[in-house]
């Protein structure tokens, strides 16, 4: 799972270390996973943190047609707590907006996912749940039917189509693919031990792979920009 880090490790190492660096999985399930790093520098380890946080991205609702709402809430109350649940993602069907092709503020279906409710109360008070979400996409949907949205009277109706886009935690916190993001000190002095936990958008192993590929590219574009320096400063 993590050979590839150890090796970009080894390539961006700039003091010996007579020790071998290793990497241990502790545990693992869908939702967490916790590591023991030995004889890899923290900043290495917390860089995958960061970046697990703020450059993986996930699908959240971005946009809402509000149709119907006869609800004691507003619609931008509504839209804020429909951009805070969590929606399972699949990055590879699909492409940030900023690097679709199609070029539109409206999106296509390679960059957004649309998700209608239309929910009534009839004779008795009603809890409209993200259960009631349909999504046009088999993949792209509540990671659960119990999210609560909003209480409707009895007579209240509440009706949308909402767009879910991919989006990263640096631009808002509702793309954050993590609940829990930290690194501990381990038994011993070379061992940090890294935590992470999601909200179920994408599963932990997915983001620690995600993250680990952006530190690739990363030190891909340093490397490229540290040696073109270099031969500039040759001239």
């Amino acid at each position: 799972m993590f050979g590839r880090f150890l090796r970009l490790y080894k390539q961006t190492l700039l003091t010996i270390n007579l020790d071998s660096p290793s990497i241990k999985i502790i545990e693992k399930n869908d939702n967490r996973v916790v590591m023991e790093f030995k004889n890899i520098p923290r900043q290495y380890v917390n860089a995958l943190r960061r970046l697990s946080i703020s450059e993986v991205p996930t699908f959240a609702i971005d946009d809402v047609v509000m149709l119907e709402n006869s609800s004691v809430m507003h619609d931008e109350a509504v839209v804020h707590r429909l951009g805070l649940i969590p929606l399972r993602t699949d990055f590879q069907r699909f492409v940030l907006p900023d690097l679709c092709e199609c070029k539109s503020t409206l999106g296509c279906s390679r960059c957004r996912v649309m998700l209608v409710l239309d929910s009534e109360a009839s004779d008795k008070t009603k809890v409209v749940t993200s259960g009631e979400l349909i999504s046009e996409d088999d993949m792209v949907k509540p990671i659960s039917k119990e999210i609560p949205i909003i209480v409707l009277a009895p007579g209240q109706k509440l009706k949308f189509e909402a767009y879910a886009r991919l989006g990263t935690g640096k631009d808002h916190a509702k793309w954050q693919p993590t609940s829990a993001a930290v690194v501990k000190d381990g038994k011993n002095e070379d061992e940090s031990i890294l935590l992470i936990e999601t909200t179920g958008s994408l599963t932990a192993q997915e983001t620690v792979m995600a993250a680990l590929n952006r530190l690739a590219f990363k030190m891909k574009e340093f490397n490229n920009l540290l040696q073109t320096s270099m031969v500039t400063s040759k001239a």
